[in-house]
């Protein structure tokens, strides 16, 4: 409005210019010189005023545009920190007051949906499409990098590396369709496994299998290789809570070694593996390292072997300024190159050296996934996937 009303004024103003030009000048030549000079005056103050009402408006835009991405990630953060706990409070509260008939019906239908996760969930693509992930997307960015095509008449799992603090390169690109994954992989079923714990939180459970988010234990797993026809595709945190330990901005490296469990699976089922890597994982979050032998270490490993998550703390941007600590993570790029496919036989009692086989050739295509890609990505040419 000021805006406005600043070129209204220099519109007064050109006018009367151009009036007192006609009057004190009798010399038609000269005056009608400066009236066209006012006239011009006239026409540059609208035209810098129109600008400066689209500048403003295109500033304020984005600045919203900013907000709302910075609230969607705050939501699904805070959603698989307390989501979850939250509920079974306030369900357990309601059990004590005179809407206990709402806790009781929804414990009685949990009782007879328990196994449904087990099963490959409830997906919604309405959920998938929500709005709000494309926020989530933009916020970092998010990329998904399709390097092969998947064949819908065989079953895959992903490995994703490396695990981060959250895996919000894995929840992004395979539980919402912010990134397109079904019309880069068409045909294909995603299927985000995490830890069977999150299922047995009342509402959480709800949210997660809509995603298409299962338990990662053998029943499920099993049960989606063998008994939901083809063209699924697992994703497995390989490194799990122990690669989330070490995660830190600058760090390359991944839990793999040892972790042979997904590979005696695929070849149980005939199902190819997928190497995948998401480069900028581990940039989006600082965390507390603490040193092996540590107290704190000590303390992680006891959560980490009877619980199956080990607590970390870590810290991100505050959600008013990217210059205080708060829990929304930093606005860090992160792609996520899905490899080409291992082709895996079906072994229905596979030996250890068959496992030890197909889990080398799995690290030596992880290892040159990376290798391929990093300089695309900012990682100089001397960058090495450290593999533990």
């Amino acid at each position: 409005m000021k805006t406005l009303i600043a070129a209204y004024s220099g519109v007064l103003r050109g006018e009367r210019r151009a009036e007192a030009a006609r009057s004190e000048n009798k010399n038609g030549g000269s005056a009608l010189s400066r009236e066209g000079s006012g006239r011009w005056g006239t026409g540059s103050s609208i035209l810098s005023a129109l600008q400066d009402i689209f500048s403003v408006t295109w500033l304020n835009r984005s600045k919203v545009e900013k907000q709302l991405q910075v609230i969607s990630v705050l939501q699904w953060v805070l959603s698989f920190l307390v989501l979850g706990v939250a509920c079974s409070v306030i369900l357990m509260y309601t059990f004590c007051t005179d809407c206990w008939l709402i806790a009781v019906l929804y414990f009685t239908w949990l009782a007879f949906d328990w196994n449904t996760p087990k099963k490959g969930g409830r997906r919604s693509q309405w959920v998938r499409n929500w709005a709000v992930w494309r926020y989530f997307r933009d916020y970092f960015p998010i990329q998904l990098v399709k390097t092969h095509n998947l064949l819908t008449t065989r079953n895959y799992i992903f490995g994703y590396h490396p695990h981060g603090i959250m895996g919000l390169g894995a929840f992004c690109n395979f539980s919402t369709e912010a990134t397109e994954v079904s019309k880069k992989f068409p045909g294909i079923r995603p299927y985000l496994a995490t830890l069977a714990g999150n299922f047995r939180m009342p509402v959480l459970r709800e949210y997660l299998m809509s995603g298409g988010i299962c338990p990662v234990n053998r029943d499920t797993i099993d049960y989606l290789l063998s008994k939901n026809g083809s063209g699924n595709a697992i994703i497995i945190v390989v490194g799990g809570a122990a690669e989330s330990l070490s995660s830190m901005p600058g760090k390359n490296a991944v839990t793999l070694r040892n972790r042979k469990g997904f590979v005696k699976l695929a070849l149980r089922h005939g199902a190819d593996l997928v190497p995948t890597y998401s480069f900028g994982e581990n940039e989006v979050y600082k965390q507390v390292i603490f040193e092996e032998g540590s107290w704190g270490r000590w303390v992680q490993k006891k959560f980490q072997k009877y619980i199956g998550f080990a607590p970390c703390i870590f810290h991100g941007r505050g959600l008013f300024s990217s210059d205080t600590w708060g829990l929304v993570p930093y606005s860090k790029p992160i792609t996520t190159v899905v490899g080409e496919p291992i082709t895996i036989p079906k072994l229905e009692h596979p030996t250890q050296k068959d496992i030890d086989l197909y889990h080398a050739m799995y690290m030596e295509a992880l290892v040159k996934l990376f290798d391929n890609h990093k300089t695309k990505f900012g990682l100089p040419e001397t960058e090495v996937l450290e593999v533990n």
